[in-house]
Parts: C-alpha cells; sequence; structure tokens
C-alpha cells in the first residue's frame, strides 16, 4: 500500500494552494505549518512573506484564507496577531486518515525515495579484552539505526570493527606457545561466554606481568609480532584462536542485550590488512600524504596542537607500521568501492571525532568521499555513574557490561514480580518479561538521551514506573492489550461521523504524525527523537483514557468501537516504535 499523507502535509497543500491563488508571485513560499497549542497547526510563513512583498501581514493572511477552496479538511482558520494563521481540522478528517493507517501494516510510514545502501560501523569490542559500559552505547544506538534505517527501506550493512589485530598479540600468542593449555576448555560441552572470557583475562594479565618483568619474554613477544605480520601459519592459527574464544565471549553479550550479531559482519582491524599498502601507495602518489620525518602524514590547516604547529594525520608511522588511520582509510575504501555505500555510519564515541574529522577529510582529498557518498559519525557522550562523573566500580576499575546488564534484569524481575499476581503470570513468564523489562530499561534510557550527551546510568531510575521510561511504555502498551480482553463484542472501528473529545483529538493528531517523525530520526540520525515521541504518546494514552471510558462506564456503542479503534493503533504505533529501538513489549506486564 502507498504511505498515507499525514493531515499536516494535507494541510500544508491547502494553505500552498491558497497562497497561489491569492498571491501568484509567491506560489513558491512556505506556509511554515506547526503544531500548535492555540489550535491543531499554526503556519507563521505570511509573515517573511509580507517582509518580501511589503505588504501587510493581517491582510494578507486575510486574502489567503479567503482564498482557499472549501474541503472537508479544514474546519476553521483564523487570521491572528500580527498575521499568523491558526488552523483547525474536522474530527472526520482526523479518524479518516487514522483509518488509512490502520488499514497498512507499516501504519502508512512512507519508504525513503532517495533510499541507498548505508555501512553502519558499530558495536566495536576489543579480542581477549571484556566489555565495559562505554561499548553499550556504541551497540545500542547503532543496532536502532539498523532498525529504524532499514524500516525506511535504506539498504543497510552491519560491520562490528573490532580490536583484533596489534602488537599486544605478540605478547599473547608467545604466552599461549609456551603456555599451550591455557586456553583449554573444561568439557566438551558448549562453553559459555563466562569461562570464555575468564580463561582470556587470566591469560591477558599472566603474559602482561610477564612482558613487563621477563625482558627475554619480551623480546621473544616482539620478534612474534612481526611474525603475526608476516603471515606466518602457526601464529596465525593461535591469533585465530583468541578471535574464536573472543567470539564466543562477544555473541553471549550480544546475546543478553537482544542484539542479533551475525558472523559475517564482523570485520576486523585485521580484515583490511591487505589493502594498507596500497592505501598508502595511492595516498602518497596523489599527494594527498605527504612524507614528514619518516612517516607518511596528511596535514591540515585547521588542526594544530597544543604548541601551535599542525598535528597531522599519520597514515604510516616512520619504522613502516601502520596506525588506525590506515585501516579506516582502508575500510573507507572497500566500503565505498566493494559495498557501494552511499552513507557511511560510524556510531563512535564523542572523544575520537577529531581522528574521524582527519579520515573523513583525507577520504575527500583522495575522492572516496564525494557529493554522492558521505561519511557520519553519529559521536556519542560518556556513560557517568549517579555522581556525574565516569562511570567506574567503588575500586576505580571499568564496569562489567555483563554484571551491569544483570543488575538491571534482577532489578526489573522484582519490579514485574510485584505486579505479577494481578495479571497472573507464570513463573516462566515473569522471567522472560524480566529480561525484556531489564533490557529494555537500559537500552531506552540510553536511546532517549541525544547521543552527543553525556547520560547518568542510574538503575533506580531506568526501572522506574514513573518517569520517562522504557518501563512506563511497555506497562502503558500492555495496559492497552488488555483492554481487549475486556471489550466483549465490542471490535475496533473507526466513525468518521462522531465528534470527538479534546485527549481524542490530541492523541488521534499525535499518531498521525508518525511516519514524519520516523523520517526525520531516520535523515538526522537521532533515535532520541523517537524516544521522545513514544513518551510523548504513552503520555497522551494515559491522559485519554482517563478522560475518555473505553470499557466502563460503558459508552454508546458507535463511542466504544471508535475509542477501541484510538487504542489499537496506539498499541501497534508503540510496539512498532519500540522494536525499532530494540526494545520488546510483553503483551502482559
Amino acid at each position: 500500500m502507498a504511505s498515507v499523507p499525514s493531515l499536516a502535509s494535507t494541510v500544508q497543500q491547502r494553505l500552498a494552494d491558497g497562497l497561489s491563488a491569492a498571491l501568484p508571485d509567491a506560489a513558491s513560499a512556505d506556509p511554515l505549518l506547526r503544531r500548535s497549542d492555540r489550535a491543531d497547526f499554526q503556519a507563521n510563513g505570511i509573515l517573511a512573506l509580507a517582509k518580501q512583498l511589503k505588504g501587510n501581514p493581517r491582510e494578507l493572511a486575510t486574502k489567503v484564507v479567503e482564498a482557499i477552496p472549501a474541503n472537508d479538511v479544514l474546519k476553521e482558520i483564523e487570521v491572528s496577531g500580527p498575521g499568523f494563521l491558526n488552523i483547525t481540522v474536522t474530527d472526520a478528517a482526523i479518524i479518516d486518515t487514522l483509518a488509512a493507517r490502520a488499514a497498512d501494516a507499516r501504519l502508512g510510514v512512507p519508504f525513503n525515495e532517495s533510499a541507498g545502501t548505508t555501512v553502519i560501523d558499530y558495536a566495536q569490542p576489543n579480542v581477549a579484552k571484556e566489555m565495559h559500559v562505554g561499548h553499550l552505547r556504541s551497540a545500542v544506538i547503532g543496532a536502532a539505526m539498523v532498525e529504524i534505517l532499514e524500516f525506511t527501506g535504506e539498504t543497510v550493512v552491519r560491520r562490528h570493527h573490532i580490536g583484533d589485530w596489534g602488537t599486544q598479540f605478540g605478547m599473547l600468542i608467545q604466552f599461549l606457545i609456551e603456555h599451550p593449555h591455557e586456553l583449554d576448555h573444561s568439557s566438551e560441552a558448549e562453553v559459555s561466554g563466562e569461562e570464555a572470557m575468564s580463561n582470556l583475562n587470566r591469560l591477558y594479565k599472566a603474559s602482561r606481568a610477564l612482558f613487563d618483568s621477563d625482558e627475554e619474554f619480551k623480546t621473544r613477544a616482539r620478534a612474534r609480532v612481526v611474525d603475526l605480520q608476516a603471515g606466518d601459519e602457526e601464529t596465525l592459527a593461535l591469533w585465530q584462536r583468541f578471535v574464536d574464544e573472543s567470539k564466543i565471549y562477544f555473541y553471549s553479550v550480544f546475546d543478553k542485550l537482544d542484539m542479533d550479531i551475525r558472523d559475517g559482519d564482523v570485520v576486523g582491524e585485521s580484515g583490511y590488512n591487505d589493502m594498507l599498502v596500497e592505501t598508502c601507495r595511492i595516498l602518497e602518489e596523489s599527494g594527498v600524504a605527504v612524507r614528514s620525518e619518516g612517516a607518511l602524514c596528511v596535514f591540515f590547516d585547521d588542526v594544530k596542537g597544543p604548541d601551535g604547529n599542525p598535528t597531522p594525520l599519520i597514515v604510516q608511522k616512520s619504522d613502516g607500521g601502520f596506525g588506525y588511520a590506515a585501516t579506516d582509510l582502508s575500510a573507507i575504501r572497500d566500503r565505498v568501492q566493494n559495498l557501494k555505500a552511499t552513507s557511511l555510519l560510524y556510531v563512535v564515541d564523542a572523544r575520537q571525532s577529531l581522528h574521524f574529522k582527519m579520515v573523513f577529510e583525507t577520504a575527500r582529498r583522495a575522492g572516496w568521499l564525494n557529493d554522492e557518498v558521505k561519511a557520519v559519525q553519529l559521536a556519542f557522550g560518556t556513560v557517568l555513574g549517579k555522581d556525574g562523573k565516569p562511570f567506574k566500580t567503588r575500586e576505580g576499575e571499568t564496569v562489567r557490561l555483563v554484571d551491569l546488564l544483570d543488575e538491571a534484569v534482577d532489578r526489573a524481575t522484582t519490579v514485574v514480580r510485584e505486579k505479577a499476581e494481578k495479571v497472573g503470570l507464570t513463573e516462566a513468564e515473569i522471567v522472560e518479561n524480566g529480561q525484556h523489562v531489564g533490557i529494555g530499561a537500559v537500552k531506552y534510557a540510553d536511546l532517549s538521551t541525544s547521543a552527543a550527551r553525556d547520560y547518568k546510568f542510574d538503575l533506580d531510575q531506568m526501572v522506574s514506573l514513573n518517569g520517562d521510561t522504557s518501563v512506563y511504555l511497555q506497562y502503558a502498551y500492555a495496559r492497552i492489550r488488555s483492554i481487549f480482553g475486556k471489550a466483549g463484542d465490542r471490535t475496533p472501528v473507526a466513525h468518521p461521523e462522531l465528534e470527538l473529545a479534546p485527549a481524542e483529538r490530541a492523541l488521534g493528531l499525535h499518531l498521525d504524525s508518525f511516519g514524519e517523525l520516523i523520517q526525520e530520526t531516520a535523515a538526522e540520525y537521532a533515535p532520541h527523537k523517537l524516544a521522545a515521541y513514544l513518551y510523548q504518546l504513552a503520555s497522551l494514552y494515559t491522559t485519554f483514557y482517563d478522560q475518555c471510558p473505553v470499557i466502563k462506564p460503558a459508552p454508546a456503542q458507535e463511542v466504544a468501537e471508535n475509542r477501541l479503534f484510538l487504542c489499537e493503533l496506539t498499541a501497534r504505533t508503540l510496539h512498532q516504535g519500540m522494536a525499532l529501538l530494540g526494545i520488546r513489549t510483553p503483551e502482559r506486564l
């Protein structure tokens, strides 16, 4: 089915018709329509137009209103103040538009006409290292953007650029050669993520201690790095064991986060090794990069160090080794030339913004990025503790992501259990809902804050039933579903002939703006806008439920059917919106 034009776009079109009829010179002017608390919509565009035409804005506004042909959408247009238009639409137009949305599996949300291919680089843990709270934001924000962009028709390629290469592997591999059983498993059964990580942790700490205290081991470890980079088979096979063991652990964490991470999407730093030499050659031959003190560098007029001297992007070090820049630039070449990306989205910590600014500018100079192919860093802020400082344990350690998620699920399960008897949940349902509520709470707290801002990790607040939390939205959804169990023979039917109460109108107009909101969220890479929309939807529904009886006291048959119709469309919109954020909505809570 085709997308459903929103009431805002229909009103915009009627105003544009009036403008071109009344003022042919201003046919292309924008009416500047927005939602208003004085009426349904307000149009402010005539003020700017009057300046341009040197006319009286109130007179022009009156002319435009008179030129709008009679129609079944606009109920009233009032000229107010210096020349604003306050616009009220008919109740029938609201319900008719919502009925068209309800008839569509996509709720009438349009596909993006200029959809292309986006490669999203997100969830980038490091091999042989534990995932901590800092990895949470990249994973959660990235996964939501995958869903949102795919929903608008974009072809999305996921990329998990894991840290799986570098000098530390010389130390790890050499230690494993000398202590061959360190990564052995306790049994033939499937290995848990916890066991895999504890093996890796133990080996990492032991090899680090030896590296720091034993010069001969340090020499052997450094020689092993050379073997690794030269592609020595035995060394590569041992390196692969570290990668495989780490993946067991990564996937167990992503599974807890209810995220679908596919093996083919994991292309770590090592995946671009074969391209590094050529990347450097292209940059040097084209003059984009130059040799400076033996290193291959790219310079920028606006990037200077504290001493006022230019700070370059170092693509290749003076000893011939490659830095992150060489890998990132090779990844851009691969994503643009082989994956045919039109957009590259990097969900990476804001502290790496300067690095990516320099990398993207270098790629533009090399011609890999241009007007047709863009790269954007969706930079995110830091996760803070309740005290407003970077989140650490009492001992000053980085917080393990697994511990945090387990605690969220425990807290949420307690909240679910307190209400379970009322709804008659089984123990299995309590456990499952506890997971959905706990993980949803963590994701929503992250997604409801603008990515660029730091946010406080406060589990008490996250699993609270009051305020802007995922639990509040999940309960709103479950409450709507429960209504249908009590509705008897009444079914949801749209009745455009009915007069609507103010709370019904407010809910209806908000439901109608879902499609435009999704387009905006996708275009701006701003999942917090979707979270804010859903919270407002649940709040408007709460007001509607309080003011407009659906079941008791029983309203007239048509009124009950129309209100059930609004309930059903609200539930579907909540369910769809939460799914795009990666959050489950249990049917019973």
